[in-house]
Order: structure tokens, then sequence, then C-alpha cells
């Protein structure tokens, strides 16, 4: 028989055949050019992937050598002079910022691969956010803009320079005005520079918005106090919290900090002590701190003003008119009795806060808190919080001089209103009449599009600056890497533009260090770049008294009150992943699903059960969404529990158009707020019709019922007092365990992790941490439709209803729409559970899943041959299987499978192929290096020196790692607390991750 075969004598003649090449070209062709990499062209050739590793040797080092782009070379640690001192395998750590927080970058052989919280910094060990930590992606963005443009047309530095600089002398004889608009900046040193070049231009103004505005707090603080600052809020020093639409937990100002404060007085610590905060939330649609809330009450927009009037009159025994608007939701008026009468007996432990950016419901609370002694003690107006100074009055002001005519020039630093202004038209068509437009965004986006010159800032993972988040806290920022394409930071443009003598940013920054701040510390520039921040100390917190007239405020509240109560209610928002949207072309924060809603890569109009019922709606449901202004965007229905009837809440941050690939996603809601009171206000009404379509969100969580089996356990504040077992069942009769596997006898160390569930809010920063660190994928929207999402950990979001005051946690007892309104949630973390009787391994027919001497379930991948007998036979679904190749295959370009990208990967970890299954691996990399360290310095491992990736940027301390052979481990503590139980522990598997029983502060009306 004749073969079709064809043979070859060796690799030199099959390398010419015509077939190699042909494969070889389209298997092998990528999109990143070598000189895109060492220069500054455009993406205009195809270069070879081995060509592009063959240059990387010198390649990565002309962009590696940390903050020198000029010489003489600067000293930033831990790269001190010489390139020699990168030693190939060993990481090195630099100290940075991040919004004001100070972070460890992490780096090999010169490349950023991981961002990690300074556990030395002023708030101690507060994690990461889920945004922090997929920051890293987007020094790695091909999308970015790689050099200046002028009129469209790449073009130099210098004849950027040469024309502003031209453009600016004109504009200055002529009067014109000159405006910089930026989003809120708390930089000590980029203030300076803006006020030296308003020095050298005097019509220059610097206006700060905010896509999401806190100008409502603000100026309600300046007309109560005379102070337009934003506090510093201690949930740690409130024993009683009342929210009304506030997500503190989450997006609200600074959720990270918050975590760690209220997580303080609920987690084991603060039980053990027999104290628990109490926490009541008024909302409309089920945000992250509502699902954490001790008792939750769903309110329409229309009705948060009249309960903050109604919450006043019961605290100070006032008769502001207003409260009467409440009268129908029987539910928030009892809750609002009560909370009440817990405020006033925690008066100076108390604390009420609000989302609201209106100025009059804002300045309702500041007088309920000056009622309840809270500044001073849980309100701090003396050491302000700088990271939101948007002014929604300025930047109107300032489109009505564009409308008009009278500016001459723009700079837009680090802001986007032609995306994320409620009224996008007026700004684009009053932007069209000013003569020089410049901006400095990273890339071509929505307002940098309508530009005449594009100055792209660098990535601040290249760049010198400092923040300040904090009244007194101080951190710096120094560059990782030397400036992947050709941007010079906004900074520096600023000072070449105003003829400054001081033209280099960093001898800038240096110098701004030296004379104002680190002679007040007593500390030397080389112990900043080694600490990374600096503290001078927090202001004694003063109290204030309010003294105002809220008559008018009240009447204000109620005529606007009135304008929102009619047809459906809309409730704009942010969520944790994508937030105001300027992290929409991060796949790492695309594919993270939503904490409620589990949804991923789309936002969607999220509406009561019971309330879709009665309109004739199903979920996914396409539709028309028209809001007063006229605006209309079409997204499908989300059945939400919890949600307020009559009400339709929107994630704002989607619906970019000029992001990049991936960040064109959904819809752009933020046209449908409007301004109201002097400020933007998300909240609105509109009109909504079905349009006859339906369109399946991706879902990383679609079953939500646990089959009555006692996955997670709750118990209320009151019975866990009485009894520290309660909800665990260990007082139930003993269950009779049948072993079939031999004892794994671990001589050395037994790794475990505990897990609190009082702690673990369900944000997801641990989603993200692990992603990062160990290379898993991002499979995109209709990979996780189809249940192939890769996460190696997850979160859990189990609906429970109150029944009598207590919480009761079996979802087939759900059965009705109507006891959807009340209910509360939990979060539950699970991941492989690494069992001591492993289900996965007796099944694997080539062992490619077997049991370590430490207590850990091991993955050979190269061994691994795809049965998913392992997947099946686990009982906690945690293990992932790879359809494809992802990380080079061209249908899952998420910016995570091109050669530019994968400078992103952690050398540490492998990247698995098509047809292997992946799971938890604990860290493994992270275990070996720790033991490696330790044998180095022939010294014994010391608790908590290994970390988990997950568990280094959980801000709330959830999780534990550690060895449960030492029984003064944390770990050890932890799992021998009464709260410990195992999931599913009655089929035997001994898990070896202990969670803690979820207890709430409930108080029986």
């Amino acid at each position: 028989m004749k073969s079709n075969k064809k043979y070859w004598k060796g690799l030199e003649e099959l390398k010419s055949s015509p077939e190699f090449v042909e494969k070889n070209k389209n298997e092998f062709a990528e999109q990143i050019p070598l000189e895109d990499v060492l220069s500054e062209g455009g993406l205009n050739t195809v270069a070879p992937r081995r060509d592009f590793l063959k240059a990387l040797g010198f390649g990565l080092g002309a962009v590696s050598l940390a903050a020198c782009q000029t010489a003489p070379i600067h000293k930033s640690i831990p790269y001190l002079v010489k390139p020699e001192d990168v030693t190939p395998g060993v990481a090195n750590y630099y100290v940075s910022s991040y919004n004001g927080q100070s972070i460890l970058v992490k780096t090999r052989e010169g490349r950023p691969i991981k961002i990690e919280p300074n556990e030395k910094s002023l708030f101690g060990n507060t994690g990461t956010d889920a945004a922090t930590q997929a920051a890293i992606l987007d020094l790695y963005d091909v999308s970015k803009l790689k050099g200046p443009k002028l009129d469209g047309a790449d073009t130099s530095w210098d004849k950027i320079d040469s024309f502003v600089k031209g453009e600016l002398n004109k504009l200055q004889a002529s009067g014109k005005k000159i405006r910089i608009v930026s989003s809120s900046i708390s930089s000590p040193s980029a203030k300076s520079v803006i006020a030296e070049f308003i020095t050298q231009y005097p019509n220059t103004v610097h206006v700060q918005v905010d896509a999401v505005s806190y100008s409502g707090i603000l100026q309600a603080n300046a007309n109560s106090f005379g102070k337009a600052v934003i506090p510093s809020y201690r949930f740690d020093r409130a024993d009683v919290i009342v929210s009304i639409s506030a997500d503190f937990l989450g997006t609200w100002i600074s959720g990270e900090e918050f975590t760690k404060q209220y997580v303080g007085n609920r987690n084991s610590a603060s039980l053990k002590k027999g104290k628990m905060s109490r926490h009541i939330q008024f909302e409309t649609g089920m945000s992250l701190t509502g699902t954490n809330a001790d008792s939750r009450i769903p309110v329409k927009p229309s009705e948060e003003g009249p309960a903050i009037i109604a919450l006043y009159n019961e605290v100070t025994g006032g008769q502001l008119p207003g409260a009467q608007a409440l009268a129908s939701n029987t539910a928030a008026n009892t809750a609002i009795k009560l909370a009440a009468k817990e405020l006033l007996q925690a008066r100076g432990r108390a604390l009420v806060v609000s989302g609201s950016n209106d100025v009059s419901i804002q300045t309702v609370v500041n007088a309920i808190n000056s009622a309840l002694g809270s500044y001073g003690t849980t309100i701090d107006l003396d050491n302000q919080i700088n990271n939101y100074a948007g002014n929604d009055a300025a930047f109107s002001s300032f489109v009505k001089e564009m409308n008009n005519g009278e500016v001459g020039a723009v700079f837009f630093m680090g802001s986007n209103p032609a995306y994320d202004y409620s009224d996008p038209k007026l700004f684009t068509d009053a932007l069209a009449k000013v003569p020089l437009r410049v901006s400095f965004s990273d890339r071509e986006d929505e307002t940098a599009s309508l530009c005449t010159v594009l100055a792209p800032t660098s990535c601040f993972l290249e760049s010198w600056g400092d923040e300040s988040a904090v009244e007194g806290y101080f951190t710096i920022v120094q560059p990782t890497i030397n400036p992947v394409f050709n941007t010079r930071q906004a900074e520096q443009s600023l000072l070449a533009w105003s003829e400054n003598p001081q033209k280099n940013y960093y001898q800038y920054v240096k110098s701004y260090w030296e004379k104002n701040i680190l002679p007040g510390a007593g500390k030397s520039w080389k112990d900043l770049l080694q600490a990374g921040f600096v503290y001078t100390g927090a202001k004694p917190a003063g109290s204030y008294a309010f003294a105002g007239d809220l008559t008018g405020v009240a009447q204000t509240i109620v005529s606007q009150s009135k304008a929102l109560a009619k047809d459906i209610e809309v409730h704009l928002y942010q969520n944790g992943a994508m937030k105001d949207g300027r992290y929409a072309n991060n796949a790492f924060l695309q594919e993270l699903p939503d904490a409620v809603s589990k949804v991923t890569w789309d936002n969607y109009a999220a509406v009561a059960p019971k309330f879709a019922e009665e309109q004739g709606w199903s979920e996914f449901d396409l539709v028309e969404i028209k809001g007063e202004n006229g605006y209309t965007i079409v997204l499908p229905l989300l059945l939400q529990p919890g949600q307020a009837r009559g009400t339709v809440s929107i994630a704002v941050g989607y619906g970019r158009t000029k992001a990049g690939q991936i960040g064109k996603v959904g819809e752009n809601a933020y046209p449908l707020a409007k301004v109201a009171n002097g400020s933007v206000q998300f909240h609105t009404t509109a009109a909504i019709s079905k349009t006859g379509g339906k369109y399946e969100l991706a879902q990383t969580q679609t079953h939500h019922s646990y089959e009555g089996r006692n996955i997670v356990r709750e118990t209320t504040f009151a019975d866990y007092k009485k009894d520290p077992h309660a909800g665990t069942t260990a007082h139930g009769a003993a269950h009779h365990n049948y072993d079939l596997w031999p004892e794994h006898k671990k001589i050395g160390h037994n790794w475990v992790m505990a897990i609190d569930l009082n702690a673990c809010t369900g944000c997801g920063s641990c989603i993200v941490a692990c992603n990062v660190e160990n290379n898993i994928p991002v499979v995109g929207r209709d990979e996780v439709r189809n249940r192939r999402d890769m996460h190696w950990i997850r979160i859990d979001r189990y609906y429970s209803f109150n029944d009598g005051g207590k919480s009761v946690t079996k979802e087939d007892e759900i059965s009705e729409l109507e006891n959807m309104d009340n209910i509360s949630v939990v979060h539950q973390p699970m991941l492989c559970q690494h069992c001591d009787h492993a289900p996965c391994e007796t099944v694997c027919p080539v062992i490619a899943t077997m049991h370590s001497s430490d207590g850990l379930n091991h993955m050979a991948y190269n061994r691994c041959v795809g049965t998913r007998y392992c997947a099946n036979n686990c009982p906690y679904k945690v293990r992932r299987f790879n359809w494809f190749n992802y990380w080079n295959d061209s249908r899952f370009d998420n910016y995570l499978n091109n050669e530019f990208t994968q400078l992103l990967l952690n050398p540490d970890v492998t990247t698995r192929s098509r047809g292997v299954m992946e799971k938890c691996s604990m860290c493994i990399q992270r275990i070996q290096g720790g033991r490696l360290a330790a044998k180095l310095e022939k010294r014994a491992l010391v608790d908590g020196e290994i970390q988990m990736a997950c568990q280094q940027a959980c801000s709330a301390n959830a999780i534990i790692f550690g060895d449960m052979n030492d029984p003064e481990s944390a770990v050890s503590k932890a799992l021998r607390n009464e709260r410990t139980y195992y999931v599913l522990e009655e089929i035997n598997t001994m898990p070896g991750i202990g969670y803690q029983t979820k207890v709430r502060n409930i108080v029986e009306a």
C-alpha cells in the first residue's frame, strides 16, 4: 500500500521544505515587530517569534535598567548602578506607589511581573484591590501610543515642544484662557509643577474633575464647617454604622483602607473579645457593602433623601419635612427607628455615611453625625483624604468658557470627559472651539482622539513621582523599568513647555522632597527609596458642631425626590472591576466576576425578580433604556435578588469606544446621569421597553443552590456569645468515618489554610492576584459562557433570606419571588482543598495528581493526559481544564498571548498547554522559595514568612496560610477556633482548608 507521507533525511532538508516554511510562517508570525520594542516605530512589520526572543537579550536590557532615561544614571533601589546586579532567577523588589498606596513591585530579569502591598507602610498589611493587582498588565498593553503625535501624524518630542511653546506664547500675548483639566491629583510635586506652569502662563487655571465625583461631600463640608475636604472615616472606631448607598467596602473613597478597619471589629480577634460592630445598609442595588451588612433594606433612589431626613428627625427629635415620602416603605421606616435608637446608644462611636453626590443630602448627614458626636472620633476633618478633589461646578464653568470661545488651549491630564461626562455632546461641541488641544493620555482615547497634540505619558511603572493620599502621608513613585515606548511623563512636558530651569522631572521630585518633606521627617532620599513612604504624623482630630439651618436643605431634597419618584428609577454605580472605566482595556479585570452577579465582560440592567415578573420581563431579555435627556442604551436584563422594586441598576465604566481592543464591551451609562443642585447625580428616571432580543451574559456562577448540603454556615452574634460553636454543628452526633486510604504522614511540614467568612468581603482581589502570580490565562466572554473559566480561586456567593431575625441558608426554601427583597449574602472563597483523602488522586490513570509529604495535592502537568476523571470526582469543582492552548492561540487574543505581553509571565510557574488539568497549587513556587531562602541562611522557616498570592492581596486578612505541624503558627490557632468547620467534611475527604462560620450581628425588631 502506497503511503502519502513524505520523509526527510534530516532537519536541514525539512527546514527548507515549502510545507515547513509555510507552516512556520503561519504558526510563529507575531504582530510585535522588534523595532517597536527597541525604537519609536509603529506597528508596521511582522517579526518571527524566535527573532524576537533572540533579540530579547539586548532588547530587554534597553528597557529594564530602572529609573535611568538619560545620563548620568540615578540610583533606584535595588538596582544600584550596574545592571550586573540583576541575578537571573532571583527577584528584585522596588517600592513604588499606586493611587496613593505604597506598594512593592516584583521584577525578574528587569521585567515587572507582580505588585504586592508594602507591609511596612502607614496602613500596614492592607492588601490591594483588584485594580492594583491587575495594573501590572497595563505596562505591556500594546494598544498604547508608541510616541507623540501632532495633527494625527507621528512626530518627535522636539517638534512637539517647539509647537506647544509657540502656541502658548501666542495665547499669553492674546489674553486667551488656558486650562489644565485633570482628574484629582494628590502628588505634591505634580501640583508644584502645575503651579509653576501657571506662574509662567498666568491666564492658566487648573480644573480637577472626577468621573465619579465627591464634590457633594466637599461642598457640604465647606458649607457646614468651612472645610472643603473629604474626611478620614474611622470604621474601626464605630460600634454602629449606618450607610445609605455608600459602598465603602468597595468603590466608595478608600475601599481597601475601610475594609481593614471594618473587619477589625468583626473578625475572630474581635469576636473573641465579645465585640462586633453593627452595620445597617440602605441601598437600591445590591452592592459589595450591602452583601456584608447585618441588616440590609432596599430603598429607591427617590427614598434616599426622605430616609436621611427621617433618620435626622429620629436622632435629633427634629421636625424636618420630607420624611412622609417614605410612608409606603414599612421596612425602611421600621429600620430607621431601630437604627436611630442604636446610633444614640453608641453616641461617640457611631457613624453615618451616604454615597450620594448631592450637597443637600450630605449636609443633613453632617448634621446627624454632629448630633452623634462623630467628629473627632469616627470622622476626622483634620487629616483629610486627598484622592478626590474634583469640582463639578468648576468643570461646568469650564465647558461654558469653551462654548463661549474664551479658551485658547486645554491640556487633559488623566481625564477623559468625552467619555465620562454626563453630556458628552455638549462637551465635544465646545471642545471643537478650542485651537490648542493637548492630551497626555497613554492611548488615543475618546478625548485624546479630539486633540491636536498627543503627548503620551509613561506608565507609573516607568515613572518618577509621588503621592499623598492622606494628609501627612507621602509615598514615592519610582520606576521599575525604562519607558517601553517613546513616552514622556506629563510633568516633564509641563516643565519643558513652561521654560522651567529644572528640565528633568526626576531631579525636580528629588529636590522637592529634599526641600519640603524629608527634613521634617528626618529622612534622606536613600531612606525614602528603601522605605517607600514618609509619614509626618497625624494632626489632632477636632470635634466640629453643625449649626446650619436645614429647612431650605430639606425642601431641596423633597423637590428632588418628587422628581425621581416617577417612571422607573435608574441607579448608576461602579463595580469593583471596571470602576470608572479607566481600566476597561485590562483583560484581568474584564474577566473578574462581579462580586454579586458573577457577570464578566459586560454591564447589564439589574432588576428585582418580582418587578421583572410584573413587567413581563425575563432574564437576558434585551431592553431599551431611555433616559430623561433622550439618551438611549440597550442592555440585557439580570434578575438580581435584593434589588429595590421599580428600579434598575447599571454599572458605569463600560461602553468604551477607544480604550483598546478588549475595552469595547458593554454600554456607556454615563450620559444617563444628570447635573442637579450643582453636582453630577447618578440617579435619574428612564422608560424601559423590551426590544425582542436576547443576550446571554457570561457568568462564572450559574448554579445557585447547594442542594441542602451544609456548605455555608451562619449564626447570629447573640447565639455566638451563648455558644462559640453555634452554627458549626460541632455539638451534633459524631459521624463515623471509614478510611479507604492509608494515612499520609507529614513528618516535616503540613501546609494548610484557614478562611474567615466573617472577614472575607467578596471583593475578588485574591482572584486577580492568583491570576498574575500563577500565569492563569484569560479565556474571554464566549469561553466563560461555556463554563470554561480558568480561575484557580473563585468566590461563591450564596443568598439567604431573613426569617424571624435569623438567617436561613437553605436556598431551596427561597421558592417565592416575594422572599427575594429581604435577602442576605455570604461570600465563600473556594479553591482546591488539598484533601488528605483526595478523590481526584484515586481516579487518575497516570498518577498526574498525587499527594505530597507536606499535605499538598500536586499536579504533574507533563504527565496529565486530560481524561478529566479528577474534575468529575472532585466534590468541590475546583479543577480547570485547558480546552485550548490559551497562551498561544489568536482566538483568545486578550493582550495576554503575544510575545510582548508574555514578558509579564512569572518564570517560576509554567504555562499549561491544551489538554492539561490545572488547579490551585498553594503557590508551591513560593513555598519552595521560602524553604530555599531558609536553607541558605541555615535557619528554620518562620511562621508567616511564606504567603500565598491570594493571602497577600487580601485587605481583610481573611486568608491565613501556614504549617499545621507548628502548634504556635497563626493557621494552627485559627483552625482551633470554635467557629472552624470543613466543607463537605461528612464525605471524609479531610480537606486542608478550614472555614470559620459567618456571624451576623442581627437585632430583632
